[in-house]
């Protein structure tokens, strides 16, 4: 039984010693969306697209904040008719209104995906030529905590600064 215990104390104290030697690094997927180069001009790019419509939806936002301000100042002067009339058109604006604000959060986010589905796959070919050259053994993306001596982010950030897009 001393042997047995003399055996499984010898695993225990070689198996530290080795996970010793383990290199392990973290990358915040966060921050790299946020930070990196190919990030912030994927956002830059998103914004362009979206800016024509972005300013369509808030003209129409205000026409119908009129239409309602008018509304509210004028009914008491309006015939029955008038009023119902100017009430089915602020109803058929605003629910068209929502529509095409409902749309345009479903394409904004599409395109996002897209793009930041682009910069993931760089900055995991990053990650990996990185782990390839320094000999890390495991670099993990998502933690609960994780040291800032494992921390290589803003190795990886640099990184992608320096790397072309095809690359």
């Amino acid at each position: 039984m001393k042997k047995l215990v003399l055996i499984a104390l010898g695993v225990l104290i070689g198996g530290s010693a080795a996970a010793a030697e383990f290199k392990i690094g973290f990358v915040s997927t966060e921050r790299v969306f946020r930070d990196a180069a190919p990030a912030v001009r994927a956002q830059k790019k998103i914004e362009q697209e979206f800016a024509k419509r972005d300013q369509e939806m808030q003209k129409m936002a205000e026409q119908i904040r009129k239409l309602q301000e008018s509304l509210d100042k004028n009914s008491v002067t309006m015939t029955e008719t008038e009023r119902r009339t100017k009430e089915r058109e602020f109803g058929d604006m605003n629910k068209d209104f929502q529509r095409k604000q409902r749309e345009f959060r479903e394409d904004l986010n599409q395109r996002r995906n897209e793009e930041l589905a682009a910069v993931l796959e760089r900055a995991n070919r990053t990650i990996k030529a990185i782990a390839e050259s320094e000999k890390y053994d495991i670099i993990f993306q998502e933690a609960v905590y994780a040291s800032p001596r494992i921390d290589i982010t803003d190795k990886v950030i640099k990184a992608l600064e320096d790397k072309p897009a095809g690359k």
